[in-house]
Order: C-alpha cells, then sequence, then structure tokens
C-alpha cells in the first residue's frame, strides 16, 4: 500500500458506510401550547405530554355514550380505523398505551373491554397517531386515514384538544370533509386529579345533531406522584 493510498483509505471507508436515517424529532406538545399555558398545568399533565417521554399504559373505567346518529356515525368511520365506538355502557375497562412512532408522532392505543365474571373480555381496539402536518400544526390520524387537525392549549389546569375540522388523508392527498358530514367538533380535556389518577373527557358536538359522543373516566398513572 502506498502512502497516498495508507491517507485516503480511511475517507473511502467513511464514504462506502452507510448513511443511518436520522430520526425525526419528537413531537412537543409544550411548544404548540405556549409557554404561559403550559407552566400553569400541573407537573403530571407537564410530565405525561412532555416531549420524548417514555412509553406508557394507563389503565381505567370510562362510561362511553353516543345517541342514535352517533352510532350511525361509529359504523361509517369504521371504514377509515375511526376512533369512534358506538358501545353505550359504563365501567367499562379500559388500556391505553401511549408510545412514541419514531417519525416524530405519538401513538395513542385505546382498548375496551367487557367486564364479565371471568374477568375483562376485549371488545375494541382503536388506534391514532397524533403528529404535525406540513405546515406545523397538530393534526390525529387514525391508521385508516381519517384525521382531524387539533388545536391544544391550557385551559383552568386541564389539557385541551379540540378539533378545527376532519379529512381523509392518504400519503400526500388529503382530502377535507365537510363539517355536517362529520360527527362534530372534538373536544378531549385531561385534568389531573392527583395522587396519580387523572380524568379523561371526550365530548362530540354536531352543529345539527347536538352532541353525537360522550366519554369520561378515571385513569391511573403508573408513575405516581405522591
Amino acid at each position: 500500500m502506498t502512502a497516498f493510498t495508507a491517507l485516503l483509505a480511511p475517507r473511502l471507508r467513511r464514504a462506502a458506510a452507510p448513511s443511518t436515517p436520522s430520526r425525526a424529532a419528537p413531537l412537543d406538545l409544550a411548544a404548540l401550547v405556549g409557554a404561559d399555558g403550559w407552566n400553569r398545568l400541573p407537573a403530571a399533565v407537564q410530565r405525561r405530554f412532555g416531549c420524548a417521554h417514555g412509553d406508557t399504559t394507563y389503565i381505567g373505567h370510562l362510561e362511553l355514550g353516543c345517541s342514535r346518529i352517533g352510532g350511525w356515525y361509529a359504523l361509517a368511520t369504521r371504514l377509515f380505523g375511526g376512533p369512534l365506538t358506538g358501545i353505550r355502557a359504563t365501567g367499562v375497562t379500559t388500556t391505553v398505551r401511549v408510545s412514541d412512532d419514531g417519525r416524530g408522532g405519538v401513538v395513542w392505543e385505546r382498548c375496551f373491554h367487557r367486564n364479565t365474571m371471568l374477568g375483562a373480555d376485549h371488545v375494541r381496539t382503536v388506534r391514532s397517531t397524533k403528529q404535525l402536518d406540513r405546515d406545523g400544526r397538530l393534526f390525529e390520524r387514525t391508521d385508516g386515514g381519517l384525521s382531524m387537525a387539533l388545536d391544544v392549549f391550557e385551559e383552568r389546569g386541564s389539557l385541551v384538544f379540540q378539533s378545527r375540522g376532519f379529512s381523509l388523508v392518504w400519503g400526500r392527498l388529503r382530502l377535507p370533509v365537510p363539517a355536517l358530514l362529520t360527527p362534530g367538533t372534538c373536544r378531549v380535556m385531561h385534568t389531573d386529579l392527583g395522587g396519580g389518577f387523572f380524568r379523561f373527557t371526550l365530548s362530540m358536538v354536531h352543529p345539527l345533531w347536538g352532541q353525537t359522543f360522550h366519554q369520561s373516566g378515571v385513569f391511573a398513572d403508573p408513575h405516581t406522584d405522591l
């Protein structure tokens, strides 16, 4: 090996080495909420929704309700992996798994169970991912492509997600859904109760049909803040 080749070899090895794809920056809800609103949230809420937090599983019980029209919406949105359920029940055991998708989004997987004498049987799973669009605004998309644009903000110590509109998304194609054809404005509220518990509340209100869906329940945080 000549002296010139010996000097050049390390550069050739570096050039030939396969490049490692860069990992997308994690979803930063604190930046979307803004410093003032984020600082008004309890420390437990900041941790649960903080940037790049670890994968977590929450277990709780939900009260599920929907109107008759809401039931039809639930059936229709299942074609697109819709996160809506037409179940009407109280005390539904629910498991929520939150994980990083590795592409800058956060996956929320909700498993509903039916309570029986032999335990809790799995009934349905809905899965969606919160992430940023090309304009840096928050949206949530199901695996089937149903998507809703979201505002996120603090309100009286709770973290609130509220929809601005719905669309169907397949790759780069985005098809807006007229408001009257949607189940209505979706509002989700996360309220810390202290002692490692929080309340989840969801409501959807249609401009003509009124409330189409309502869910409310208390969940336990495995990372209890005492």
